[in-house]
């Protein structure tokens, strides 16, 4: 259980949403072997729907891991959507680039190497959705970066941002977490109050925040 919402309430939903088939079924299983974190099922639906929503074909995204969300935003984008996205675990990348490729989905993936704080100083262009899923201490180091390469009306989706429950509450904080429970909960305030974000906070999955970069006077 996440301690984000009731048990049964999450369990109805995922059993609600469609299972996955081929490719992403696949990485679900080695996703569950190896302790691979990956979206929830209720929050890739939402991406999909998100993603649709606003017409995205430019992605950036901070975290690939196995590339299982990175390949969602393609199927959500259709054939002429591109996602950049970021990954510093050189056996994440090797797993992420064989899923792309049984996607046959290199030309829509750029997969960057390396620490994501220093690459995103060096990006360019603009993106219609940003996804924040890396290193949960760092949201706020990312922040600035993310908005700069955010376009006006762009959305910003930050994972994990209620983080089993802890940021919520002290009682569930466990001790080797209390400098990323503190960064977190630094992260949502300021996102919260940013003269440049108009944010939402959502309880599915690990927490989900949704932020509309504010269209330019």
């Amino acid at each position: 259980m996440s301690n984000i919402t009731n048990e049964f309430v999450e369990s109805y939903i995922r059993e609600l949403l469609p299972e996955e088939e081929g490719l992403f079924r696949d990485m679900e299983i080695y996703a569950e072997e190896h302790h691979v974190p990956i979206v929830h099922k209720e929050v890739a639906a939402l991406l999909h729907v998100l993603t649709k929503s606003v017409g995205a074909k430019k992605v950036l995204e901070v975290g690939t891991a196995i590339a299982y969300s990175s390949l969602l935003f393609c199927r959500a984008m259709g054939h002429d959507g591109h996602i950049t996205t970021i990954e510093r675990n050189e056996d994440m990348i090797h797993q992420a680039k064989l899923n792309i490729k049984k996607a046959s989905a290199e030309e829509q993936v750029r997969l960057l190497q390396g620490d994501a704080e220093e690459i995103l100083r060096f990006l360019q262009g603009s993106y219609d959705v940003i996804f924040l899923d890396g290193a949960k201490g760092q949201y706020n180091d990312f922040l600035s970066d993310c908005l700069h390469l955010l376009k006006p009306g762009g959305l910003l989706i930050s994972d994990n941002i209620l983080y089993k429950g802890m940021i919520a509450t002290d009682d569930l904080v466990v001790r080797r977490k209390r400098t990323i429970v503190n960064r977190m909960r630094s992260y949502l305030e300021t996102i919260c109050d940013h003269p440049q974000l108009e944010t939402s906070i959502i309880p599915i999955g690990d927490g989900l925040a949704l932020s509309y970069k504010r269209q330019e006077e």
